[in-house]
């Protein structure tokens, strides 16, 4: 009798298991938080685990079982937008739900996507930041002399939020910073190329800054009922914002 409930509750943590690492992943890569908490729950029903019960937030996870006292909790403490992993574990949940998956295939398959790096070479995310803004320029109302600065600070831009991303992880410094690049860099090329229009460059070179994915994910969560992750991530995205207006602000103020 012992050994059976010994092999249940070994059993029981593996499903956890699962079940937190396809929230972690999803949460990490931008998911939105009902689609986290629906997750967790049709992968734990399809192990059988019954009357389970989730918990998502912006920044933290909890998973616990109705009649049982273990309760998991991970902190989420870095959040990208990564649609490929999105869309990876929504695969496996697939699969488990189609009773395809062995619990360890599927805790195997989860903590190699968890760990894989999916995204774009560093050089491709930027050259793609600076075609982004050129392209957003004409939408504007610009003119063809105005597409090489938004390139170039555009590019520039997003080049700038990453390294400093990387050496200081405050999203609102970085956002402030990069868009003081940006809005310097636009007012240099005023004075190097004729009829250039400081507003539109600068404009559609903070385009790839700007929180769209983030604006989206708190409506989304707003309708759905998730009122806690909605108003945190509308006030992210609402500072983000700030911070991108402030660095342009500063610089025009200045010039």
């Amino acid at each position: 009798m012992e050994e059976i409930q010994d092999f249940t509750i070994i059993d029981e943590n593996k499903i956890i298991d699962v079940v937190m690492t396809a929230g972690r992943i999803l949460l990490e890569s931008g998911a939105e938080t009902y689609r986290v908490e629906d997750t967790m729950a049709r992968i734990a029903t399809s192990y059988g685990l019954e009357n389970t019960h989730s918990f998502v937030t912006s920044t933290a996870i909890i998973f616990s079982l109705n009649d049982r006292t273990n309760t998991r909790l991970i902190r989420i403490d870095e959040r990208t937008t990564d649609l490929e992993k999105i869309s990876l574990t929504n695969q496996i949940s697939r699969k488990i739900a189609n009773n395809e998956l062995t619990i360890d295939e599927a805790k195997s398959e989860l903590i190699h996507l968890h760990h894989a790096s999916l995204q774009f070479p560093f050089w491709l995310k930027v050259l793609a930041a600076a075609i982004a803004s050129a392209c957003f320029l004409p939408m504007f109302g610009g003119k063809q002399a105005e597409v090489i600065p938004s390139f170039i600070a555009g590019g520039v831009g997003y080049l700038t939020m990453s390294l400093v991303h990387n050496t200081i992880r405050i999203k609102f410094f970085t956002e402030f910073i990069s868009s003081l690049i940006i809005a310097t860099i636009a007012t240099i090329s005023v004075n190097f190329f004729i009829g250039v229009n400081l507003s539109l460059i600068t404009i559609a070179s903070v385009m790839p800054l700007v929180p769209g994915v983030l604006i989206t994910n708190a409506i989304r969560d707003l309708m759905a009922g998730q009122l806690l992750a909605g108003i945190s991530k509308g006030v992210e995205a609402a500072l983000t914002a700030f911070a991108i207006g402030a660095g342009v602000a500063i610089v025009l103020l200045l010039s």
